[in-house]
This record gives C-alpha cells, sequence and structure tokens, in this order.
C-alpha cells in the first residue's frame, strides 16, 4: 500500500540496534529453508527455548554489544521508498487502528528493527530467525532483510503491502496477548486443528483486519487516512506473502512431504482465507479461529 503524500512519522516509535564495536558477527545469513522455517515456526508458537537451541546450531548467537538508537522520522514519501521508514508508518497506523479497535485492553507493543542478531525476552535470535513477536517483553523484533528472504528463499513476490502484512501480522500476536488468547491456549502442540494453527490463522485475520481498515484509519497528524486504496497487485502480494509461509508449502521447500500432525502456522490455503477474511469482514468475532469448526 502506499501512504498518503503528506504523511510524517514520528521518531521514537521503532528503536533499531545494529552491531557495534565489540558486536557479534553472525555469518551465512539464512541458513537452509528448513532451518529458516523451523526457527520461525518455533519462536512464533511460543517455544523460545528451543528455537533458540536451532538459533545455535543454525549460526545465530546473541545481540552481543550492539549500539541502539530510534528510527529518525520520515515522511509519507519515504516511507514507500524506504523499508524502515515504512515499518516506521505501519507501525503508527497499526497503532491508530488497534488503539480504537480494543481501547480497554490496549497498550502499544515495543518494536525492535535488528541486523543480524539479537537478544530477547524470549532468548537470543539472529536474522534467520525471522520476524517474531515476543509475549515476556511485548515486543516485535524484525530484520528488515527478511523481506529478501521471502522472495528468494520462500518465493513470495515482494512489495510494501506484503512487507506490511508480516508486521500486522506480529502486531496481531501482541494483541492476542493483550486480550488473554495467548494465556487460553495451547501454543506447545502441533497438527492441522491445534491451538498452535489457530493462534497463526487469527493473527493473519487479524492483519487482514487492519489492512481491511488502513485506507481508512485517520493519521491525527494529517486528518487524512494513513493510506491510498489497496490495488489488486497490492493486495495479491499480501496474500502471495501469507501463502508463502503456511506448512505445506515451506514443508515442500524444505524438500520433504507434507505432513499435517507437525503443523504449526496453517496451509497456505488456510494462511490466505483468513487473511482474506480479515480484510473482507473487518471484525474481531470474524477472526475468531478457536470458535471455527472448520479452518
Amino acid at each position: 500500500m502506499t501512504f498518503q503524500e503528506g504523511g510524517n512519522f514520528d521518531a521514537g516509535r521503532v528503536r533499531r540496534r545494529g552491531p557495534g564495536k565489540g558486536g557479534v558477527a553472525v555469518g551465512g545469513g539464512i541458513g537452509g529453508i528448513a532451518v529458516v522455517a523451523l526457527i520461525l515456526i518455533l519462536n512464533a508458537t511460543g517455544n523460545p527455548e528451543l528455537a533458540n537451541v536451532v538459533n545455535q546450531v543454525a549460526g545465530g548467537g546473541g545481540g552481543g554489544q550492539q549500539a541502539e538508537s530510534t528510527l529518525p522520522a520520515c515522511t509519507a514519501a519515504e516511507a514507500n521508498s524506504d523499508r524502515e521508514c515504512r515499518l516506521e508508518g505501519t507501525i503508527e497506523s497499526l497503532d491508530t487502528y488497534w488503539a480504537a479497535t480494543v481501547p480497554t485492553a490496549f497498550s502499544q507493543p515495543g518494536v525492535l528493527s535488528f541486523q543480524k542478531a539479537v537478544d530477547t525476552g524470549c532468548g537470543s535470535a539472529s536474522s534467520a530467525s525471522g520476524p517474531f513477536y515476543c509475549p515476556p517483553d511485548k515486543t516485535i523484533y524484525l530484520d528488515v532483510s527478511f523481506y529478501d528472504d521471502l522472495e528468494s528463499q520462500l518465493g513470495a513476490d515482494d512489495g510494501p503491502l506484503a512487507e506490511e502484512y508480516v508486521t500486522a501480522h506480529e502486531y496481531g500476536h501482541h494483541i492476542q496477548a493483550l486480550t488473554g488468547v495467548m494465556d487460553k491456549a495451547d501454543r506447545q502442540g502441533t497438527g492441522a486443528d491445534s491451538d498452535s494453527v489457530r493462534t497463526e490463522l487469527q493473527a493473519d485475520c487479524y492483519a487482514g483486519l487492519w489492512v481491511g481498515a488502513a485506507t481508512e484509519t485517520i493519521d491525527p497528524d494529517t486528518g487524512k487516512p494513513f493510506l491510498e486504496p489497496i490495488t489488486q497487485e497490492q493486495l495479491q502480494n499480501a496474500l502471495g506473502a501469507a501463502a508463502a509461509v503456511g506448512d505445506d508449502h515451506i514443508q515442500k521447500q524444505s524438500g520433504g512431504g507434507v505432513n499435517p500432525d507437525a503443523f504449526t502456522h496453517g496451509t497456505s490455503a488456510q494462511r490466505e482465507r483468513w487473511f482474506t477474511t480479515g480484510y473482507e469482514k473487518g471484525t474481531l468475532d470474524a477472526c475468531d479461529t478457536f470458535a471455527a469448526d472448520t479452518l
């Protein structure tokens, strides 16, 4: 999606952490699609201890001594061309949307844009972990280089809305933490009908909720919507990103067969369907995957 001309995003909402003097250098980047997918799945489904072990084996480590700052203020024009500025604008739009949608429970998540490696309340992680939300410290962690890997490793078409979908999905996990979904769900299990899958599909639906409302969500600084109307191409890019991180697609990309008993996120078709449900229905009740007989 394209941010409306004239918008400005304040400095400070998103923190940035990169290797400073003495920082950890994590070699090799993505260490194979199966490892990437496994680390991402374990982190996102509440298995940070095991994810940390896999991450260490894959070449990850702690964040070490890293310099931290905040992203600078930027304009809508910059958000349309720069990934970190786009992250800042996306988060501000999500803040505004969710503050109005769940006002009694709402608090903003922390957001950290990191490079290579980071220490979190869920353990240490490398860029190979992919974006994730850590419930203990209520923070979204994201290395924007993941978007290149989403395209090159998982076959998705990159684009602004594809990137914003990923951010909105992780923000959805924060909403689940605020509303008690994460505490109630058994996120340790796997399988096609597991709470892990239902949790992830609900976060996809929440991402769809935000996308559906984003062109009507008003930027309080400008009095205009944050984003311009969505094009069909942009919507397809977001759906493609959702499909690219489906369990069946990742298992096939890893060179194996499809094993529903190992599902933690849902199939590509399910992830597209629940994103679309949020986008088209526009209500929290429509995103109640835990009450759904069929996913």
